[in-house]
């Protein structure tokens, strides 16, 4: 991320978790930010969670982070906590003014009087020829009422009279709650055999499940935009700053990062934004028998994000389906320690370092099995997805993947690995037959060489010559070639031993010389 940099420095403040429990021991924070002031701070945000940086893009100098709401109420105010900020403003020399970013949802005040005042502004807009703009003010101060009943029950927002050089947005991410009942729909409509088309469609859209996966998603891009066209900092929280915090500072960093979108960085991004700063693995997916209440699909949402986006940008990610997949699968399964435990202090009193395993070099030694083969990483630099409603699928392989009954569908991704794997291997089987090929026509071209040098180099003297023509000519018989000698009888067997020795299989030269040596004997 390039840092530690003039502007952002590595804070010991919190190493022994006095500060914040729920943080980790090493954060980045403002290089002009006092060790008095991040303790202020922290005394005024929620579980203090104080301002720290989550990610820095070294080209636009902007900044990415993430704390818990202040706790301000209606008058209250802290001034460690406005120098803080305007620290992190400072940071960015591109920049003065920073963005901050409350991810919590739009609501109406349930009052008369805000009843009142949102139709007489209707009213008075319906002919006005600038309606579109003034709908979009006015949905962000619906937002701003609902925030104000925030500030009245000691939860709150920050104040833009006390903040200098701050811009606040608004984005409707709902909370666990909603997200748990909806889940819940979700799954009933699933689970229902015999459902036709329509009836499906419409238990899907009565779910409101794709609705709040797109809301995650915008608040997202607003994130990615915000430091790509504006090169402004972003201030990102939410109630406590563990649940849509960590899911909008995530997938942020995945947009206008193209490291995270590989299997290692993948793994850098979820240890950074979800186990390190404290989503509370074990309350939201239930591994314990605690407040049912607190369960809630948040860390699923985030996968199903990064899936849609997978599908959107099908050659932006080194990594396919299946390894979001099974990222899911052993968040639940409980046999790797990673996600074990609401917080690095927590997994450290448990020790879960020396009594369990990694769930990343298991993923990663089958990593094959995970590649995307479309994937090319110098395409895409900052991905620009598009949230119009037909762009969000139902994930049918998350949710319907131990569904026997279903007829099986080979993915596009599978198809094309396999097809990888074939090629690949016809490739291995030409370069053997090649090198197969190319040594034969070596040893032929050898043999040729040999031929010839035994050519040129074959004697040529008188006595060779002699006993080359003897092997051509045709050998006498060997009872012609043994010849009486005067005053002999046939019946003499005197040499009946050189007949036995003619009758032996002994080169033709050989014989006659034997031949000539008895007759002249």
């Amino acid at each position: 991320m390039g840092v530690p940099n003039s502007n952002w420095q590595l804070s010991d403040a919190n190493r022994e978790y006095k500060i914040c429990e729920t943080y980790p021991r090493e954060l980045y924070v403002p290089r002009i930010a006092s060790k008095p002031i991040i303790v202020g701070s922290s005394k005024f945000r929620s579980k203090g969670r104080f301002p720290v940086l989550s990610y820095y893009h070294q080209n636009k100098e902007a900044a990415i982070c993430r704390c818990s709401q202040p706790l301000s109420g209606f008058s209250a105010r802290c001034l460690e906590d406005e120098h803080l900020l305007q620290a992190i403003s400072k940071a960015n020399p591109v920049n003065r003014y920073m963005y901050v970013m409350d991810t919590r949802p739009k609501r109406r005040m349930q009052s008369w009087w805000a009843t009142q005042k949102d139709i007489g502004r209707i009213i008075v807009r319906i002919s006005s020829k600038i309606w579109n703009d003034e709908k979009i003010r006015e949905s962000d101060e619906k937002k701003r009422l609902n925030a104000m009943a925030n500030r009245a029950a000691g939860k709150g927002y920050e104040n833009e009279d006390n903040y200098s050089n701050i811009r606040f947005q608004f984005v409707g991410i709902e909370n666990i709650h909603v997200m748990r009942s909806s889940l819940q729909k979700l799954l009933e409509v699933n689970g229902t055999k015999g459902l036709s088309v329509n009836d499906f469609y419409s238990g899907l859209e009565s779910s409101g499940w794709l609705r709040h996966i797109k809301a995650v998603m915008d608040a997202a891009i607003f994130l990615a935009k915000a430091i790509m066209v504006e090169n402004a900092s972003v201030l990102v929280h939410c109630s406590d700053g563990w649940d849509r915090t960590s899911q909008a500072c995530s997938l942020g960093s995945l947009l206008l990062d193209s490291y995270y979108r590989t299997l290692k960085g993948f793994v850098v991004l979820i240890e950074k934004d979800w186990i390190s700063f404290g989503h509370k693995f074990s309350e939201r997916c239930g591994h314990l028998d605690g407040d049912p209440k607190e369960v809630s699909p948040v860390f699923t949402q985030f996968l199903e994000c990064v899936w849609h986006l997978t599908e959107q940008f099908p050659q932006a990610f080194e990594f396919n389906e299946a390894f979001l997949l099974q990222i899911h699968e052993h968040i639940h399964s409980c046999q790797f320690g990673n996600f074990l435990g609401n917080c690095q202090k927590e997994r450290e009193e448990l020790k879960l370092k020396e009594k369990t395993y990694s769930l990343w070099p298991f993923l990663l030694d089958g990593q094959k099995t995970y590649l995307n083969p479309l994937y090319k990483s110098q395409k895409f630099e900052v991905l620009e997805p598009n949230t119009v409603s037909f762009n969000f699928k139902f994930w049918r392989n998350m949710y319907h993947q131990f569904d026997r009954t279903l007829h099986p569908r080979q993915l596009v991704c599978n198809i094309i690995m396999n097809m990888n794997e074939e090629n690949k291997q016809l490739e291995k089987d030409i370069k053997d037959l090649e090198s197969k090929i190319k040594q034969h026509k070596n040893e032929q071209i050898d043999g040729v060489h040999t031929k010839e040098l035994l050519h040129s180099v074959r004697p040529e003297s008188p006595t060779l010559k002699t006993a080359l023509c003897f092997k051509e000519q045709t050998l006498l018989p060997v009872n012609d070639a043994l010849r009486t000698i005067e005053g002999s009888s046939p019946a003499d067997n005197r040499y009946s031993e050189c007949a036995e020795e003619f009758s032996k299989a002994e080169p033709a030269v050989v014989s006659l010389e034997y031949g000539v040596a008895r007759m002249t004997c």
